[in-house]
């Protein structure tokens, strides 16, 4: 029994000994608390991190801040809650967290077996290496057995694992408990290479000794990472809203809505998207649970969905990291939304 099989049991056993969610339960817990509970990564930058004056930044955060204010009508209302990669799913299960961001993948057996939903898919990434620029590494070739760190509880391991006996090649992944004990490890020499998702490889990247440009990120990728909120399976109703404030996120940047010519617009009354039912009427609102307005709220808390990505990860932050899939479909990305109506 694998460690991803065994894990999944434990917290099956967990769930088992704990009061069954109602429907709706964990939406109208946040809405009766004035709050929400956001687990988010321990203090990867880009992601999720607090800055010199101790405010919380990155893609996870404003997620977590654009349902803040669609629920609450606060994008501030939020406990950020931050979480090392063994305990994402437990403080979801116990209810520590109402919803969960975490940089985690959607997987068959997350979703089956621990009885969680993810919502959507906030960014695409896939799994790649970090390596010393002194190495000379080109290709994942030249790591044929190499020591490779890795962070555990995370589906990195058996993916590297899987593809270097898939490619008649062998590896020694060195288990380290955080991403920063990782990128740490490879920075001191334990190892010859770091793999994780490229998002996070470049935040990591960032804190090198000396210079980023000390340290590389190979070209090649093993996997498709679709990184997902997470939330608990017992409440479709909570499930539905969080999918649906990332839904307006993107439509918000196919339709052109900007945070800083959202309320211009609205003013117009021309843009198509603000003139549909979901901010006018009551009717989509009451079946949400939630107030009229909330998207709107959403996109004045945090911007569009491209908005957030280029604050963050994209051009506008120090990762500098390539949309690519993560554009528009319209622009030769995957990122589309279900119509309103």
């Amino acid at each position: 029994m694998n460690l991803a099989v065994r894990c999944a049991a434990l917290l099956v056993l967990i769930l088992a000994a704990s009061p069954q969610v109602e429907s709706a339960e964990v939406l109208n817990g946040v809405k009766s608390r004035g709050q929400l509970r956001c687990g988010v990564s321990d203090d990867i930058p880009g992601f999720s991190e607090r800055d010199a004056n101790g405010y919380w930044r990155g893609l996870e955060v404003d997620f977590c801040r654009a349902v803040a204010a669609a629920v609450l009508n606060d994008p501030e209302k939020v406990e950020f809650v931050p979480l090392q990669t063994t305990a994402r799913f437990p403080a979801l299960q116990t209810r520590r967290v109402d919803l969960l961001l975490a940089n985690t993948t959607w997987t068959l057996t997350r979703e089956a077996v621990l009885r969680v939903r993810f919502p959507g898919i906030l960014l695409f990434d896939g799994q790649g290496f970090m390596v010393a620029a002194a190495a000379k590494v080109a290709t994942l070739a030249d790591l044929d057995g190499a020591t490779i760190c890795v962070e555990k509880g995370t589906t990195h391991q058996r993916t590297l694992e899987a593809h270097f006996r898939a490619n008649g090649r062998s590896v020694k992944p060195l288990l380290m408990a955080s991403a920063q004990k990782a990128a740490a490890a490879l920075f001191a020499g334990q190892c010859q290479a770091y793999t994780a998702d490229s998002g996070e490889l470049a935040a990591m990247r960032l804190r090198a000794p000396g210079a980023p440009g000390s340290f590389v990120i190979l070209p090649e990728r093993i996997s498709r990472e679709p990184i997902s909120p997470v939330v608990w399976g017992g409440d479709p109703e909570w499930a539905t809203v969080i999918r649906w404030v990332l839904n307006i996120l993107i439509l918000g940047e196919e339709y052109g809505v900007t945070r800083d010519r959202l309320d211009e617009e609205i003013k117009e009354n021309r843009n198509p998207l603000l003139r549909q039912d979901p901010y006018e009427g009551k009717t989509i609102a009451q079946a949400l649970g939630i107030e009229p307005q909330w998207g709107i709220r959403a996109l004045r808390a945090v911007g569009n969905y491209g908005e957030v990505f280029e604050r963050n990860l994209g051009r506008n932050s120090p990762l500098k990291i390539e949309r690519g899939l993560n554009r528009l479909w319209m622009h030769g990305g995957l990122h589309y939304s279900p119509a309103i109506d």
